[in-house]
């Protein structure tokens, strides 16, 4: 069934384009062109019809849901895009070897590469949210610190001076990363929290390599605070392919992108 809300002139082919964009986020137009086995010139004329008519929002090299600078909530970030987090997280966990050591960022995409971790051995990690400490307590993994701090928001990250300082003590082969969006015009990885976006940086600060996850949802959003360029990520995994301009954007930076495969049914 279509969403309610859809004006009577959609076309059938537009009410699907509607319906995957508010179930996946963001949905570009070479995968719609091959999904409905049309040119990627009518799936734009689609995609305009439906950015006038305020269902979606059009960018470049594809469509999102509208107002891509709204906060999601965590109950609402939990609830989106659930298998293209377990995707991402699975990928993200065979790019880290047993014995190494990682810091966790907060976040549920970050919270799903913890709980794919849980099958590793020997590792040290730094956990900056209660969440992933959570799901890591009483395994197998090995070392768990938790850097402690100001304890803020539903999510459980912990930030302020006193985490600034634990994350400085240690110096990791991988930080894991997560980010609210993407900058409109440079591609720079976004986020909304002040203080949390000095967690990350501190991360990043005391890592030999970051790797990025963020779902395809992320992709048509933005954010207030810029965290860092895409010459700061060493890998970017995700759920699909980003557009163009971004797809441009991390080939230019040197960052190698890993798009997580189909689970197979």
């Amino acid at each position: 069934m279509p969403p309610a809300d859809l004006d009577a002139d959609v076309s059938p082919r537009q009410q699907e384009i509607v319906t995957r964009v508010r179930e996946q986020g963001f949905v570009t137009i070479e995968t719609l062109a091959k999904m409905f086995d049309v040119s990627p010139q009518t799936v734009r004329r689609d995609i305009i019809r439906l950015d006038e008519v305020g269902l979606i929002q059009r960018f470049h090299g594809g469509a999102g849901q509208r107002e891509n600078t709204t906060r999601l909530g965590y109950s609402q970030k939990r609830d989106t895009s659930p298998d293209g987090k377990r995707r991402i997280a699975l990928a993200c966990a065979a790019l880290i070897p047993h014995g190494s050591s990682v810091s966790l960022d907060v976040g549920t995409t970050v919270e799903a590469v913890a709980h794919a971790l849980l099958d590793h051995r020997r590792m040290h990690v730094i956990a900056t949210s209660l969440g992933a400490a959570t799901l890591l307590a009483d395994s197998q993994v090995g070392d768990v610190v938790v850097t402690g701090g100001l304890l803020r928001g539903a999510d459980g990250s912990l930030v302020g001076d006193a985490a600034i300082a634990a994350i400085n003590r240690f110096r990791v082969d991988t930080a894991i990363l997560a980010c609210s969006g993407f900058d409109d015009e440079d591609g720079s990885v976004m986020d909304f929290d002040v203080l949390k976006v000095a967690i990350k940086q501190a991360m990043v600060a005391q890592a030999r390599r970051v790797i990025l996850v963020a779902d395809a949802a992320k992709f048509a959003r933005s954010a207030l605070v810029r965290v860092m360029p895409f010459e700061a990520v060493s890998i970017f995994v995700t759920d699909a392919a980003p557009p163009e301009h971004l797809a441009q954007r991390i080939a230019d930076a040197g960052c190698r992108l890993v798009v997580a495969p189909a689970e197979v049914a």
